[in-house]
């Protein structure tokens, strides 16, 4: 798998040992936290500075991060936590787990910046329970940090004490939904909580609690170090910064690719080596599977950023690229999805809950020579009565896809149901 480096996160990634201590210290490492510490910069000053870098959230939503960070009660008397979201969970995504591998200091520096901002001296970093390798490798830098002086009390001779610890999840993708990782921190079963109360008010343990993807902690140090207006030109107005696209299925040379933000489609086509010797493009899922399809010739007038992804029908997700050619039977594709968000359902909804079977059972028994006409309109009622009718937005993404899929390739599947099998 190829990993194509940029100036934020991979920038030492062709390095031998990368994610070692001595490698990310030689390479700037930890003088953004110095910087703050030795400074006493305010954590206004710092909230500003990432504000103006139009950094937004790495994880999915894309909500500003500066933004974030200021809900959070600065001056509160009691414990507040941090809790990073690594649990990559979802079809496509593959980044954070190589953020760790590779450049996992960066995470804790990042962390720790944020730590002392939000003036917490407790945080969690929840690792997806499937990835034994990548947990082992942040077990291994969080010693060296510890015996560096960079966590534990008085950090770097300063009044700042901050712990960070890594807590091994159990495979769910529903615990990537932000209050469920909550749950499943405090060891319950992981269940998303209603909202209101949000986590900056009522979070871990009740507290308040900030969490933020992998990949937002790690892009802080850059920020601090070299300012929050370099990061943003390093991208576009309103998406500041790189991005982590984690381009899969139907290339030459599938892999993560750090780019600028606002990249061209075509652009990082061409850096995954484009579509496959021999086939042409059909389609492409551009955030993760929980995102619309868009067919090729709409994806190849995009630029990578959340705006363009987003005036195409789809979202930038997590930055997961999936890339299809002509050789993908659309109905066979969505049930392979369908049947993944039946079964990571948590079951607590009733609408995602029964909803996302009944999308289930209907598209196999298309892809299988059983449809009827009705059918297609069946499905978008039932994605029409998930969508927007759970607490969380594991339905949602079990809908969208539905939908999308019978907006751009509706004629696949009038061709199953008549003909009772694939159009390719």
């Amino acid at each position: 798998m190829v990993i194509k480096g940029g100036e934020v996160i991979f920038n030492t990634a062709h390095l031998p040992e990368s994610w070692k201590l001595e490698t990310y210290v030689a390479n700037g490492g930890y003088a953004a936290l110095r910087k703050v510490l030795t400074e006493k910069i305010s954590a206004e000053t710092i909230i500003a500075e990432v504000k103006k870098s139009a950094l937004r959230g790495r994880g999915g939503a894309g909500f500003p991060t500066g933004l974030k960070w200021s809900f959070m009660p600065r001056h509160y008397q009691g414990d507040k936590y941090l809790v990073c979201n690594s649990d990559e969970g979802e079809p496509g995504t593959f980044k954070d787990r190589d953020i760790m591998l590779l450049n996992p200091h960066a995470l804790i520096e990042g962390m720790a910046i944020a730590a002392y901002t939000m003036g917490v001296k407790r945080a969690y970093n929840y690792i997806h329970g499937e990835i034994w390798q990548t947990y082992e490798r942040m077990e291994a830098a969080l010693e060296e940090a510890r015996a560096a002086g960079f966590l534990g009390d008085n950090i770097m001779g300063t009044d700042f004490c901050f712990n960070l610890f890594n807590h091994h999840g159990y495979g769910a993708y529903i615990c990537g939904e932000e209050t469920a990782l909550l749950e499943s921190i405090e060891g319950k079963k992981g269940q998303p909580r209603f909202k209101p109360p949000f986590p900056a008010s009522f979070g871990l343990y009740g507290k308040p609690t900030t969490i933020n993807n992998t990949e937002t902690f790690a892009s802080i140090p850059y920020i601090i170090r070299e300012g929050g207006q370099k990061f943003l030109e390093l991208g576009k107005p309103n998406n500041g910064g790189t991005k982590i696209f984690s381009v899969s299925g139907h290339v030459n040379k599938p892999g993560n690719f750090e780019v600028p933000m606002g990249m061209p489609f075509a652009e990082l086509l061409e850096l995954a080596g484009g579509i496959r010797t021999g086939h042409t493009f059909k389609a492409c899922i551009p955030g993760g599977s929980s995102t619309p399809v868009v067919p090729a010739e709409m994806m190849m007038e995009c630029t990578m950023d959340y705006d363009s992804i987003a005036k195409a029908g789809s979202a930038l997700g997590a930055g997961s690229v999936i890339i299809m050619d002509e050789t993908v039977c659309m109905v066979e594709a969505l049930e392979r999805l369908s049947y993944f968000y039946f079964e990571e359902s948590c079951g607590q909804c009733t609408p995602c809950r029964e909803g996302t079977g009944w999308l289930y059972r209907v598209i196999h028994r298309i892809e299988h020579g059983q449809g009827r006409p009705e059918d297609l309109d069946l499905l978008s009622d039932v994605a029409h009565n998930i969508g927007g009718r759970t607490i969380c937005a594991l339905g949602d993404a079990a809908a969208m896809p539905v939908q999308a899929m019978l907006k751009h390739y509706r004629h696949e599947f009038e061709y199953h149901i008549e003909h009772g099998k694939c159009m390719v």
